[in-house]
């Protein structure tokens, strides 16, 4: 009866102790129903919203019709911003992440070159995505097939029309040139975010960080001297697993590598600022921990590492949007397969530089309030 009495007030003192905060509270019950919500609302494996490119000339009836079949047919495809303008080189276009499809009709047009007998339509395909990759060429197929049929009346298997395919920056479409990039940013991510969360957390729970409170110095020099060692240790990791990305996988290297460091210096400060801001909230390195996987999981999921963000509803893509993750792997997927596209990678370089300005203020407002 003593055991059972003992055993009863252990359950009673960890049950007390796990939900007499009210950040505990959230973080056990509110958070898993939140985050399952947004799962469920934005994750999905069927590709959609493929951004088709297609080169157009006058009176060309038969691609017109491909091209009104293709963007009207289940969300399969979207329209490309430039989709009229003929001018632009497709592979430009591509390679700057501004299509993820090329249809390139013969000289002429479709229709024309049914008429000789030689219609060989160009799919361009962007491979870094390996799981769109692959159905794009099935559905155009399909969509092909359909036109043939209902518009043409060609009967199967007389199908006019033959596809020539060109998958670029991953001909051989290896999912470890997918995939691989992705983990390099998520362990990227976990080093920068974790280690600076549970240091600040650790001085709390020892006592120590009252000593810096005390000490002459200012709260600036606090907490930059909290921050900037970590910037530097997770930069050390990086051509570490970068290397560890080229020998053991075989992952190319197309752009610079010193654009590489820069795009992985404002990662890793975006990462930093953000893990300092959760330490601000957290009392202890539980609480610090849990922090950093609330964070970290949502991040994965909305990076695109597993599922592509095209498929996500738009107020889905903004969270996105809003994500570091999302921006460094959309980043080393471009410097790394295509070589690096100069607008693309201003664009999201500039908002991870955003983003660490962002945070790093909001940390030392929250810093120096909680040292004064």
């Amino acid at each position: 009866m003593m055991a059972v009495s003992l055993l009863r007030g252990f359950f009673r003192k960890e049950f007390m102790q796990a939900v007499r905060d009210s950040h505990m509270k959230f973080i056990l019950f509110l958070s898993p129903v939140i985050q399952l919500f947004l799962f469920g609302v934005a994750i999905s494996t069927d590709v959609k919203n493929v951004r088709l490119w297609v080169k157009t000339y006058s009176q060309d009836y038969v691609l017109q019709h491909v091209y009104d079949r293709s963007t009207n047919s289940n969300n399969w495809f979207v329209p490309a911003t430039t989709t009229k303008n003929r001018d632009i080189e497709p592979f430009e276009l591509l390679s700057g992440g501004k299509i993820d499809v090329a249809v390139v009709p013969p000289p002429g047009g479709l229709t024309q070159a049914i008429g000789r007998g030689n219609a060989d339509l160009q799919l361009l395909i962007d491979a870094t995505n390996v799981i769109q990759a692959q159905s794009v060429e099935l559905y155009l197929k399909n969509i092909i097939t359909s036109v043939s049929g209902q518009d043409l009346k060609i009967t199967p298997p007389e199908n006019p029309i033959a596809l020539t395919i060109r998958v670029l920056f991953n001909p051989t479409l290896q999912t470890t040139y997918f995939m691989i990039p992705g983990v390099m940013c998520m362990l990227m991510c976990v080093v920068s975010v974790i280690l600076t969360n549970i240091s600040i957390t650790r001085e709390k729970e020892r006592g120590t960080f009252e000593m810096l409170i005390s000490a002459p110095v200012s709260a600036t020099t606090v907490i930059l001297g909290k921050t900037v060692p970590y910037v530097i240790i997770a930069m050390c990791d990086v051509p570490l697993i970068f290397l560890a990305a080229v020998i053991l996988f075989g992952i190319p290297v197309q752009g610079s590598l010193l654009i590489l460091f820069v795009a992985s210096l404002a990662f890793v400060c975006s990462c930093v600022a953000i893990g300092t801001l959760i330490s601000t909230f957290a009392k202890n390195q539980q609480q610090a921990m849990l922090g950093g996987v609330l964070f970290l999981f949502p991040a994965v999921m909305f990076s695109g590492l597993m599922f592509p963000l095209e498929n996500m509803p738009l107020v889905m893509k903004w969270i996105a949007y809003l994500d570091p993750l999302s921006h460094f792997l959309s980043l080393l997927r471009n410097i790394m397969l295509k070589g690096g596209e100069n607008n693309f990678i201003v664009l999201h370089v500039g908002v991870l530089i955003l983003m660490a300005i962002f945070f790093v203020y909001v940390s030392f407002k929250r810093f120096k309030t909680t040292l004064e």
